[in-house]
């Protein structure tokens, strides 16, 4: 491979007309993923791959024994995907990545950044599932009358992996990535499967979720998608709190690599009519300025609260303090791009 590379550029300097050897259409790449994919002992499999997404993106059908339903999940293969490669999960916000009946509608890493194009000659695959809007991406107690059954943090970190490895030719050695709501359920799927997911980021996100301060976040926040937030972790005070609270099982991130970053709310560079995602629209710039200043504004304390915790513990951590900035899109893009100069070595063989 490298010796034809070094022959087709030579050729190219001396003129020489060269055509390039496309890789595997993607449609040729899901079909081949979807034979490669060995079921898990539960039960939980890949029923479908499709080419429907934008650029090589494949729709991936993942059935999960533990929430008894098919589960979206979007990956963009390596840049040659029969190659080994480590996983780069994308964990989404609060509606999950979708909230409109097509993801590729909504607003997800894949939509509202740059990472088909970023990670296209990456030998990483990048992994971000569909769904969990308001979940908390976390194993409920008890399904939800209207919301339904939710054990994302098995299917996170048990059920999915093992079948992306087998599919796209994983290495073990993954790392996960969430803003916002994911913010600190990325820390439990770390916390849970260290051995796995090896380095993790959290962008603009509150990791405490068991004092009241938590509590009434994370109710907020399932009440607001109409769930019940004791169907999740039961009353408060119940110690299913304190068990999936990032911030008291702190001490279960030791030799994971963390990166933590937020803004404070204050207007930052990308804040403007022709910012990312505003589109020259007064109301999309009020919005950011006001919903997503105060909520970097909160992200902000919590972000100094994770950092003192970790200093406390002895547990090396890069924690990145914006100067300025909002709950949006174009910083988290940003988050993403130095994330991965971290994560690179980690991820690529």
């Amino acid at each position: 491979m490298v010796r034809r590379l070094a022959l087709a550029t030579a050729l190219a300097a001396a003129g020489v007309p060269v055509v390039v050897t496309a890789q595997a259409a993607p449609e040729t790449v899901a079909a081949r993923a979807l034979a490669a994919a060995v079921p898990a002992p539960d039960g939980s499999r890949a029923v479908a791959a499709a080419a429907n997404g934008p650029g090589r993106v494949i729709d991936l059908t993942v059935y999960s024994a533990a929430m008894d339903r098919p589960i979206t999940v979007a990956v963009l293969p390596a840049a040659d995907p029969e190659a080994p490669a480590g996983s780069l999960y994308l964990i989404n916000g609060v509606d999950g990545g979708t909230d409109t009946a097509d993801w590729r509608e909504g607003s997800n890493w894949l939509t509202k950044t740059d990472a088909i194009d970023f990670f296209g000659g990456a030998q990483a695959t990048i992994v971000m599932p569909i769904g969990g809007a308001g979940t908390f991406y976390t194993d409920w107690q008890a399904d939800d009358p209207v919301t339904g059954r939710h054990r994302w943090r098995s299917f996170l970190t048990q059920e999915l992996p093992p079948i992306i490895d087998s599919a796209f030719h994983g290495t073990g050695r993954d790392a996960v990535a969430g803003l916002s709501m994911a913010s600190s359920a990325v820390f439990r799927m770390a916390q849970e499967a260290p051995h796995r997911f090896r380095m993790v980021g959290s962008f603009s996100g509150c990791v405490r979720t068991s004092d009241p301060a938590g509590q009434a976040m994370v109710a907020s926040i399932v009440t607001a998608r109409q769930g019940n937030p004791i169907n999740m972790w039961g009353p408060p005070g119940h110690p299913a709190w304190a068990a999936n609270d990032p911030y008291l099982q702190a001490e279960k991130l030791r030799g994971v690599q963390v990166y933590v970053s937020t803004g404070n709310g204050v207007p930052g560079p990308l804040d403007t009519l022709s910012g990312p995602g505003i589109a020259h629209n007064p109301v999309k710039l009020a919005d950011q300025l006001l919903i997503g200043g105060v909520l970097d504004g909160i992200t902000v304390v919590c972000t100094r609260m994770l950092r003192d915790r970790l200093a406390e513990l002895d547990i090396s951590a890069t924690f990145d303090f914006r100067a300025a900035g909002t709950h949006s899109w174009g910083y988290w893009e940003r988050d993403m791009h130095a994330f991965w100069e971290r994560a690179r070595a980690l991820l690529t063989p």
